[in-house]
């Protein structure tokens, strides 16, 4: 293996050979990885540029280059442009630890208003598709979209139901009751008056407000001239929601120009940017996305977001004409010219200095800053939080992961066990996991509860053993310490703190699941249920602790109750919700899943041409084969089953009595 002076002569040979073009650049490790990827206007002044000894340069990233880089590779490429997009391909194949990572959590929602139907409604969708329909957004949050959708059916006249609902009403529903829906599902409505409605809500989506408050207006007044007050009082309405809106959105440009407005707020390491959608002079939405460990200088942090943010997997919407910065990122020429060739049309890339631009950009800078500093507190909050759960439940470490277990059973079938994760308070759902219980049957929590965690903590056991042993051998082959990297979460490393539902009975079983394997350290405590006893009095919800006879009583506001109360609450709704699941599948469980050789498209078309597995039965080779999608290794593997049925079962011969002195060990045993 070579040393980290081989390394660093490695690296020095490569400064050597750069060419002066443009094109990308890429930082590896000693093992190969990909560290960092880049784009330059020329290569051999920018690469050069991390390895500069001067006390000028005061960029976060250049130390750990020094100290992790181990080769350097370089692509050439003709234009900035090309570089842009290659950049942005990189990233998205070798995914870098140093570069930008976008992660904010949230579900990029379109609304779909298909006029061509007959009546259309609006609906939120995850995915356009070239159906001919209508998509109003992505929205940047999934809030944000249905909080619209709220808007659009609490305003204006359209039907909330789904088509399959539509077609089979007989009567019309709650909507229609509170005037909120014409049902033409029932009644005979007046098409031309819906589709006005749908336009209007077209004209909303647009963000055509003032053509939309005229349209409403003239409506209003020819539904008054026809003495149509009650129609005409529906018009009024919409206006005055319409300009209640208007008047809600901060007007904060002269112009009519869309524009992004990029601001980043900086704390050492720590970056948040802040992203304001300014449409036809008005804030209409922000996004706040939190870098951790970032140890870029700011216009390559620019630089990474905007790639990651426009060229993204992700549908964010129309790229707006033009995008205000703080400050020009490398290669800002070729950006733009990359963005302009993404949205069909120019789009520049500004630094304002003064002027209205300016003070939108300082709004977006402040509300970044708002925004770090908000999340900031929010987790000292929860740090301290935290640290009072330590204390009052004696826990040797802060417990930032929670781990809560489940039974569920439907009248002793069907029993499933639920293991959910909370990390720092909120729900960390990779890790939830679900249990069907086998060993044990009847409704018995206990038996099943032991299996679940027994199966539960085999795995954290394994997975820390293995942690240890792959320590050792990083340390035993290389004389110095590994360099510090971003580890995968193990998939089944043990938590904090482990919550069982229940008191001490449950609890009891959990420390006998943990102790059978050697896991002595492991913190678990139980959490029984607020009930009433048989005299009436009231008994608060408790915390048992092992070893303790009684258990602790927390008040409602405590911190330690309120932690350990979501955890046990979300593992009983995830086990129910598997439970569900479990027993729908049971239930629809057709007889063809037994046959080896079919799959799930040939169980369904045989179904649904043949009409059941009886017909199916009494099928014809012919019939069978006429089924579109069968062939006739499918119909070899149906006769192959129902030969097997039409077998005669053998009758068992008759078997002496062995008395019960003389019964053989392990002839009661049942397998787990």
């Amino acid at each position: 293996m070579a040393t980290k002076g081989e390394l660093h002569e490695r690296v020095v040979e490569k400064l050597g050979t750069l060419p002066a073009s443009p094109g990308c650049y890429m930082f590896l490790d000693k093992e190969g990885k990909v560290l960092y990827a880049g784009k330059a206007k020329v290569l051999r002044s920018r690469v050069r540029s991390y390895f500069q000894e001067s006390g000028s340069d005061a960029r976060y990233f250049i130390p750990f280059l020094r100290d992790l880089a181990a080769d350097i590779e370089t692509v050439v490429t003709a234009t900035e442009k090309e570089a842009a997009v290659l950049e942005n391909e990189l990233i998205k194949k070798h995914r870098p630890r140093f570069n930008v990572k976008l992660r904010d959590d949230k579900d990029f929602l379109c609304l779909r208003l298909d006029p061509t139907k007959d009546w259309p409604r609006l609906e939120t969708v995850r995915r356009p598709d070239p159906d001919g329909a209508r998509y109003f957004g992505p929205y940047h949050s999934a809030t944000s979209a249905r909080r619209t959708l709220h808007l659009v059916n609490k305003h204006f006249h359209l039907r909330t139901c789904s088509d399959t609902d539509f077609a089979s009403r007989k009567r019309p529903c709650l909507q229609y009751q509170i005037k909120r829906c014409p049902a033409p599902c029932v009644y005979d409505v007046d098409k031309g008056e819906y589709d006005a409605q749908v336009r209007a809500v077209s004209l909303f989506l647009e963000g055509r407000h003032d053509e939309l408050t005229s349209e409403l207006g003239r409506w209003m007044r020819e539904a008054s001239q026809a003495m149509e007050f009650e129609r005409a009082a529906i018009y009024r309405d919409q206006l005055q929601a319409v300009e209640s809106i208007r008047e809600s959105q901060r007007i904060v440009s002269v112009s009519d120009v869309d524009e992004d407005i990029i601001g980043i707020f900086r704390e050492g390491s720590n970056i948040e940017i802040e992203v304001l959608f300014v449409r036809s002079g008005r804030v209409r939405d922000t996004i706040a996305y939190s870098l951790r460990k970032i140890e870029l200088p700011d216009e390559e942090v620019i630089a990474n977001f905007l790639t990651e943010f426009y060229g993204g997997d992700e549908e964010r919407g129309p790229i707006p004409p033009e995008i205000l910065l703080p400050t020009l990122p490398e290669a800002s020429e070729g950006m733009s010219e990359w963005l302009s060739e993404r949205r069909g049309r120019k789009v520049e890339l500004l630094v304002p200095k003064r002027g209205p631009r300016k003070k939108l950009l300082d709004l977006a800078e402040e509300n970044a800053k708002n925004s770090y500093q908000s999340k900031k507190r929010a987790a000292e909050d929860i740090e301290a939080r935290l640290a009072e759960v330590r204390d009052r439940l004696r826990l040797p470490t802060v417990p930032h992961r929670i781990e809560c277990c489940d039974i569920s059973h439907l009248g002793g079938t069907d029993t499933v066990g639920s293991v959910v994760s909370l990390l720092d308070g909120q729900p960390d759902k990779k890790r939830y996991r679900s249990f069907h219980v086998r060993g044990v049957s009847g409704g018995d929590d206990y038996a099943a509860m032991y299996e679940v965690l027994s199966r539960r903590f085999r795995r954290g056991k394994t997975a820390r053993d293995q942690a240890v042993i792959d320590k050792e051998d990083a340390v035993s082959e290389t004389s110095e310490p590994p360099a510090e990297t971003e580890p995968s979460p193990p998939e089944w490393d043990l938590p904090d703190l482990f919550v069982v539902d229940g008191g001490r009975g449950q609890l009891n079983i959990a420390l006998t699941a943990a102790r059978d394997l050697g896991l002595h350290d492991l913190s678990i405590v139980g959490l029984a249920k607020e009930r009433e006893t048989v005299t009436g009095e009231k008994v608060v919800d408790r915390i048992y602790l092992p070893g303790q006879k009684n258990g602790i009583n927390l008040r409602g506001s405590s911190s330690a109750l309120f932690f350990l109360a979501r955890a046990r609450d979300e593992a009983h709704r995830f086990a129910n919700h598997i439970r569900k699941k479990l027993g729908a599948s049971r239930r629809l469980r057709t007889e063809l899943q037994d046959v080896k050789g079919l799959g799930e498209a040939a169980r369904t078309s045989l179904l649904r041409v043949l009409g059941s597995v009886d017909g199916v039965r009494e099928a014809s080779d012919e019939a069978i084969l006429a089924v579109p999608g069968i062939t006739k290794r499918h119909l070899a593997a149906l006769r192959k089953w129902t030969a097997a049925e039409e077998e005669p079962t053998p009758t068992p011969p008759p078997v002496d009595v062995v008395p019960s002195e003389q019964e053989p060990s392990g002839a009661d045993e049942q397998p787990s």
